[in-house]
């Protein structure tokens, strides 16, 4: 990344993180929550999308919202990586999806690594699951509460557990 891509991520995380304090202080009617999150991902967010505060994101840019997505209270996007949520998608009170990680080499730990998270239609993301970075949850699949996901989960499948091991298919 070259020092003007720097810069300007940076301005934009800045401006979003004042943005996030704002909705996250105060009453907020639905209409004025969606307006902000529109805001802080750049992009409008449909009129059947249900957002509970309080939200938290550390970049908000890279984050794309389908509709009739159901975003509970206190879950945290980390989505410099970018972040997938297809339309019809549950996400429960306190979930994590974390984009970014850092290496394990000492000399090399504050660098960090991006992948994507992808959280296809209808799936369902249990309170306190954590996604870890390069995750994709399938259509119509569930995630348990407090599961921690490290790998791709298939359709229709019901996983649970740390790490997050398939436990039934729906």
């Amino acid at each position: 990344m070259s020092v003007a891509e720097i810069a300007a991520q940076q301005a934009t995380i800045d401006r979003n993180q004042l943005l996030v304090q704002k909705l996250n202080t105060g009453q907020h009617q639905p209409a004025e929550i969606r307006a902000v999150v529109g805001e802080l991902t750049g992009r409008p967010l449909d009129p059947s999308v249900e957002i509970r505060l309080p939200f938290y994101t550390d970049y908000g840019r890279n984050l794309t919202i389908g509709k009739r997505v159901m975003i509970n209270d206190q879950v945290q996007f980390t989505d410099l990586g970018g972040i997938t949520l297809a339309d019809d998608v549950l996400i429960g009170p306190g979930a994590a999806l974390i984009t970014v990680n850092h290496q394990l080499n000492p000399a090399h730990r504050r660098a960090l690594t991006v992948a994507p998270i992808t959280i296809e239609q209808n799936a369902w993301i249990g309170a306190k699951a954590i996604i870890l970075p390069g995750v994709t949850v399938g259509q119509d699949a569930v995630v348990a509460a407090g599961a921690v996901v490290t790998k791709d989960v298939p359709a229709n499948a019901v996983v649970a557990g740390v790490p997050a091991k398939v436990i039934k298919i729906i």
